[in-house]
């Protein structure tokens, strides 16, 4: 008789390449990782995995089943994506996946005003700049940016830019001096923000990375990077939109700018769930109403402003939710 769960142990073994790396996966021992896949190799009467270079690799007959076993969990995700299909009414939890600096302000403020109109849509944010899989369920609705993703069966729409441009505090400037070309900044201080493996600083006009000053802060938070400018540690690459200017920080080197796609993606079955596709189109037309906030910085066009407190270089945004009744209609994406 098959033990069905041992197959996602099988997927997780050659994925990995190992018995422990499959058992962190899967919150599961060493020991009954090993103990599983012998008993699934018993009863198959062959060997599933061989040792290649340290680690394992599925044998060909591996190879023949890893394949039946992805479709089995291709199979699975589309049942639990069912669920959501088949419900037509605007009740229940809308899960949304977003990075800091949009997900922990602008989106709270935006889905508020949207559950007027859906008060009984629960909203569910996760901050997070790692891409959720929306085929396994781990949201519904994901804000990403530079593309839509790789996963199979997503819906994207690339919906607005967020400008970015070089910033400092007016004591590290009179300290330092303010640059006046690029190659200034190699005699600078700056701050680094770390996203995966991207190199976040402006471009020039053949898309390569201007001059870098010496990192004296590196962060993967957009928060403390921002407090770490305002703090004076050096210059560094803030979004237009971050009321930068109110909080005393100074652009140099105006004309060096970046400006990232955002994209909003929900997987194609779940837009057929009323309540997601609602969340996705409000989402989308807000974001297109805000366009030139994000871009330049500009007045949002819902936010009246954030009232920002400093202390000790630590920045609390309380929001006024919205400068009049904004109703957003519903289109399709």
């Amino acid at each position: 008789m098959n033990n069905w769960s041992d197959y996602p142990i099988f997927l997780a073994v050659a994925e990995t390449g190992s018995l422990t790396a499959a058992g962190e996966q899967l919150n599961i021992s060493q020991p009954t990782v090993g103990r599983r896949m012998k008993a699934l190799e018993a009863r198959f009467g062959a060997p599933l995995l061989t040792k290649e270079d340290g680690r394992l690799a599925p044998t060909e007959f591996g190879y023949l089943v890893l394949d039946h076993v992805r479709r089995m969990e291709a199979e699975a995700d589309a049942i639990t994506r069912s669920s959501a299909t088949l419900e037509h009414s605007l009740v229940g939890p809308v899960m949304i996946t977003a990075s800091e600096g949009i997900g922990d302000f602008w989106l709270p403020a935006i889905m508020q005003e949207f559950r007027k109109d859906n008060p009984d849509i629960v909203v569910d944010v996760n901050i997070d700049f790692r891409a959720a899989n929306l085929a396994q369920r781990e949201a519904d609705i994901a804000l990403r940016w530079m593309g839509p993703g790789t996963q199979n069966s997503l819906i994207g729409r690339r919906v607005t830019s967020f400008g970015f441009g070089l910033y400092a505090s007016k004591a590290y400037l009179d300290e330092k001096g303010t640059p006046t070309k690029p190659e200034d900044l190699l005699d600078h201080n700056g701050v680094r923000l770390n996203i995966g493996t991207q190199t976040f600083w402006p471009l020039d006009d053949s898309g390569h990375i201007v001059p870098m000053p010496r990192t004296v802060f590196r962060t993967n938070n957009l928060m403390a990077h921002f407090n770490a400018v305002l703090a004076g540690y050096g210059i560094g690459m803030v979004g237009h939109a971050a009321d930068a200017a109110q909080m005393g920080l100074i652009r140099v080197l105006p004309d060096l700018n970046r400006e990232e796609d955002l994209w909003v993606v929900a997987h194609e079955d779940l837009k057929k769930s009323a309540r997601v596709r609602a969340a996705f189109d409000f989402i989308v037309n807000a974001l297109q109403k805000d366009h030139a906030h994000f871009k330049s910085g500009a007045p949002s066009v819902f936010i009246e402003h954030a009232q920002l407190h400093s202390h000790k270089h630590t920045i609390a945004a309380v929001s006024k939710p919205i400068k009049t009744k904004v109703k957003l209609p519903v289109t399709a994406a």
